[in-house]
């Protein structure tokens, strides 16, 4: 008995202070938190994973949508949350926009979480109505540059990943091109569709029915490699504009202080669902592609997303709330 209790606190000290990890993680089911409604992207992306998770019967996923104010409200709730690894966000491209776009935020977006995985990666396309003369990128700078101004483009809302690749569009080009935010995707597409929006750099999950089916007309993919979903389609990059390259991704945050084995524990299990057939065939179905990383890589890669789009969004001169 008296050996027993000396194992266990030396144990308890080799775990370097960490003690509330439980010995058996985890132990109860896992609260994955998205920042926004049900059916978005995000949701969707989240479902698929934390299912596949669910399927060992030992990492059980409840996701939890709390959308609001861009995301920042299911941010600020976990960054508030008890760093014992069963609060988790599913964050997307927004989390690095928001550092800027908010002036004033709950939390700090490094800072108060532990990063644990990046999980895909969705391109944006920019696209044209079927019957527009526009063929290519190179058309697209060429008459926005004829005469400045008088083009526009459309996208989801102020701040949306599909405003702010056009306006990085806008940077690297070197052109004015008006911007007209929308209240989603859906109806920014139809305008498009209709003739009465010139372009828009439209998630592939949503703009790819229309494209096949002839409605709409894809000039170039806004990641720094083709897209799978459509490998015809050449890069924005690659039509003349090397420095463009614009990524919507998502990556799963636990709150800091959460401990590394934990967070470690958290990453192999998820690369090991997103490494899944199944699971790739899923996300590709849905114009996303499985990306995993190391927690220091994804840190680094949100540090980089966060300078990298801080210009953009002072020069677009939106506001949240707009």
């Amino acid at each position: 008995m008296i050996r027993h209790i000396l194992l266990s606190a030396t144990l308890a000290v080799s775990a370097g202070g960490a003690l509330a990890q439980p010995p058996q993680y985890p132990a109860k089911p896992i609260r994955l938190v998205v920042p926004f409604s049900s059916g978005s992207a995000t949701d969707i992306l989240a479902r698929i994973v934390g299912n596949k998770l669910g399927e060992s019967g030992r990492y059980q996923m409840i996701v939890e949508n709390r959308p609001g104010a861009g995301g920042t409200l299911g941010a600020g709730l976990v960054a508030k949350a008890a760093p014992d690894g069963y609060t988790l966000i599913l964050v997307s491209v927004g989390h690095a926009i928001n550092a800027t776009l908010y002036p004033k935020l709950s939390y700090d977006t490094v800072k108060d979480f532990a990063p644990v995985t990046l999980v895909a990666t969705v391109p944006n396309v920019l696209v044209v109505n079927s019957a527009s003369k526009l063929g290519s990128v190179k058309d697209v700078v060429a008459a926005a540059k004829a005469k400045p101004g008088t083009m526009n483009f459309d996208s989801a809302g102020s701040g949306s990943s599909t405003h702010l690749s056009g306006e990085l569009f806008k940077m690297e080009a070197g052109v004015d091109i008006a911007h007209i935010p929308y209240k989603g995707t859906g109806e920014a597409l139809t305008d498009v569709m209709a003739g009465r929006v010139d372009l828009m750099f439209a998630p592939t999950v949503s703009a790819m029915p229309f494209v096949r089916q002839g409605k709409l007309k894809a000039l170039a993919v806004t990641t720094p490699k083709r897209a799978t979903a459509l490998p015809d389609i050449p890069t924005v990059a690659e039509s003349g504009l090397p420095g463009y390259a614009f990524e919507s991704w998502f990556g799963v945050l636990a709150p800091a202080g959460t401990p590394k084995e934990i967070v470690a524990a958290l990453n192999g299990e998820i690369a090991k669902a997103l490494a899944a057939p199944e699971v790739r065939e899923r996300l590709s179905a849905q114009g996303a592609e499985a990306r995993t990383s190391t927690p220091q890589e994804f840190e680094r890669y949100i540090k980089a997303e966060i300078a990298k789009l801080a210009p953009v969004v002072r020069q677009s001169g939106v506001q949240a709330g707009q």
